[in-house]
């Protein structure tokens, strides 16, 4: 007898029928949400940091530490989704985790008191989750995806990110305001971080939709013994990350890596010290807060089709070097005045700036990088970066306290943003392109 079809789960009868077009839709589905969850929770988890009365520095550790953590245990993607046999179900234990982070912050603001030890446990947990579900995440939507329709699906994907992380911004920063004119500002933390939960919730749903045609072959372990499979895998990526070290010494990638990394140290050496000096400093309400940072993703959103023609013209070359210069002034540009409306043109052409580095960054690992070494550069890459952001944020962090937390202590942090931004130009002259296409 013919096998019956499998039973729709509730979720799946409201989704397209048809195979790739239904793939594609809770893909984007699960883009909205995550970029839902990520501007309504991820960003004010260093305001709320300052909201239980924790430090500048305090905060701009929330923003820093955990992605180092991060990016640390995604090392163990290789080996969890050689173990578990799936990619698929590798990325779903992940965001599973990653929604349920979310209780402990809720929990601490109904409770009003949390320490800093263990805010960045669980960012922590945030951003290790997040973390390791992401290359497994590539590798799966790589074989899902036809390559003839990746570069628009994933642009157009990526735009839809931006526009999602936007309103989820605006929407958690009127719910502050309103907690705060009713005095219950940390009740209504509460609320952002249980909205960013079930956010990711719902993404997890959509991913158990899709479906998943290649699985690791690597994952057939089923009768080997746990240890020996374990300190196999282990010593395989130590040895993998080796090699692409060697590799990249003597490829165009290492020069481009080398210098994103330098860029990024020199951004993060201020970056995570905007939310203080704009709430504490300046006295921001959280509406005008709201309203400035949030200019900056709609910014990014709305440049990013201009950006894809000029790169077509240009180059992911050019692109980076237009990009990369036009950053190096933005810190100096928070400085001359508190008005949110000269602030708000400032994070239209900070989103502008930012927008063009990092869609050069993304096709420069295309251009520069050759497909066989792409997912062991990417892994040194996030590796890097996560270092990068942790010795940014960290130097920042001790010069802004050794110069006494006022006011001409981050007039100084910025302008030494800039002038290590300034020295990066130097290792942006040696980034290269390939002489020729690499298979």
């Amino acid at each position: 007898m013919p096998a019956h079809p499998p039973r729709r789960s509730s979720s799946a009868r409201f989704l397209p029928r048809a195979g790739l077009r239904r793939d594609l839709w809770v893909s984007t589905a699960d883009a909205a949400a995550f970029s839902l969850m990520v501007g309504c929770g991820e960003t004010y988890i260093p305001a709320f940091a300052l909201a239980l009365g924790l430090g500048p520095v305090a905060a701009g550790m929330m923003a820093s530490v955990p992605v180092l953590v991060g990016a640390i245990f995604q090392l163990i993607t290789p080996l969890a989704v050689a173990r578990l046999g799936t990619n698929r179900g590798w990325v779903i234990a992940c965001t599973t985790v990653q929604s349920l982070s979310f209780v402990p912050f809720a929990v601490w603001a109904i409770r009003g008191h949390a320490t800093l030890a263990e805010l960045l446990f669980a960012a922590s947990v945030y951003w290790s989750a997040g973390m390791a579900g992401a290359p497994a995440w590539n590798t799966w939507m790589g074989t899902l995806i036809p390559e003839g329709m990746r570069t628009a699906y994933f642009a157009n994907r990526s735009r839809l990110g931006q526009f999602g992380v936007f309103i989820g911004f605006v929407l958690g920063g009127l719910m502050l305001q309103w907690g705060e004119a009713s005095g219950v500002t940390l009740l209504a933390f509460a609320g952002l971080f249980i909205a960013a939960g079930i956010c990711r919730v719902f993404s997890t749903m959509m991913l158990v939709n899709c479906r998943e045609f290649d699985s690791p072959k690597a994952g057939n372990h089923s009768d080997a013994e746990p240890g020996p499979v374990t300190d196999a895998a282990f010593f395989s990526v130590v040895h993998d990350l080796g090699r692409t070290l060697r590799r990249m010494a003597k490829s165009p990638s290492g020069p481009l890596v080398t210098y994103l990394c330098c860029l990024v140290f020199a951004g993060q050496f201020s970056a995570p010290y905007f939310t203080p000096y704009m709430l504490r400093e300046r006295g921001f309400s959280y509406h005008a807060f709201m309203l400035v940072v949030a200019t900056s993703f709609l910014a990014k959103a709305l440049f990013l089709p201009s950006l894809g023609r000029l790169g077509s013209r240009i180059g992911s070359l050019g692109l980076l070097w237009v990009g990369g210069l036009s950053v190096i002034p933005l810190t100096l540009l928070w400085l001359p005045s508190a008005n949110v409306a000269y602030l708000v043109g400032v994070q239209v052409l900070a989103g502008g700036c930012w927008a063009c580095w990092e869609l050069a960054v993304a096709l420069l690992f295309f251009d520069a990088v050759p497909h066989r070494d792409r997912t062991g550069v990417i892994t040194v890459y996030n590796l890097g970066l996560a270092i990068a952001t942790v010795a940014g944020a960290t130097t920042g962090g001790l010069l802004l306290r050794a110069l006494g937390e006022d006011s001409q202590a981050y007039v100084t942090v910025f302008a030494v943003s800039s002038l290590l931004r300034v020295a990066t130009v130097p290792l942006l002259r040696r980034v290269r392109l390939p002489d020729r296409a690499t298979p």
